[in-house]
């Protein structure tokens, strides 16, 4: 979340719900982020991106992460990086509600915080039957999306699902209710504890 109004995303206590998870931030987060998980926690990691800049500061030691544009794209390589074989895509709307709304009714900058921003476009709606309205934004992480998805589905073993059960048609995923998801992709526990890693 590189600006300060989105950093506060992370000025929340969940309490336990926390707990457990390793937060992974992108070198260019604003700094109230990172002011706020240290309040909280100190499990989590800050990665950088592919870039001359960054590459310049020469820390090459701590490697480079590919990570895209938005948490989905981060999230997808992530899993990717991994060795997932299924992917599932949820809340990955990239367009605007039926009542015109950018975001949930919950969202703590307002739902309709995107709504009068941007121009309105269309684009293929989820199910392939329809046009929904969305923005350039969206548009341009939403065609990233679908040049992943079309990357990974060629060279690699891995299935992309989309879960979202509305919004845009993200060409190229397996478009399947959660629900399905959840008794077809995750019946099982599979146990896959992290390796403790010691602090450098």
């Amino acid at each position: 979340e590189r600006k300060a109004i989105t950093a506060e995303f992370f000025n929340h206590d969940f309490g336990e719900f926390d707990n457990g998870i390793c937060f992974i931030i992108k070198s260019i987060v604003h700094p109230n982020a990172i002011n706020y998980l240290t309040k909280k926690t100190d499990n989590f990691t800050i990665v950088s991106t592919y870039a001359s800049f960054i590459q310049y500061l020469k820390l090459d030691y701590f490697g480079y992460f590919n990570m895209g544009f938005s948490v989905a794209h981060m999230a997808c390589y992530l899993s990717l990086h991994l060795n997932h074989k299924n992917i599932i895509f949820i809340g990955q709307d990239l367009a605007y509600a039926e009542n015109g709304n950018s975001h949930p009714d919950d969202y703590q900058n307002s739902a309709s915080y995107e709504s009068r921003r941007y121009p309105h476009l269309y684009t293929l709606a989820y199910g392939g039957k329809e046009k929904i309205k969305t923005h350039h934004v969206w548009l341009m992480f939403k065609r990233n999306l679908e040049q992943d998805v079309q990357k990974i589905q060629k060279y690699l073993d891995t299935k992309i699902y989309n879960c979202t059960e509305g919004g845009a048609r993200i060409e190229g995923t397996i478009e399947k209710p959660f629900l399905w998801a959840c008794e077809n992709l995750l019946h099982k526990d599979l146990n896959k504890p992290f390796e403790k890693l010691e602090p450098l």
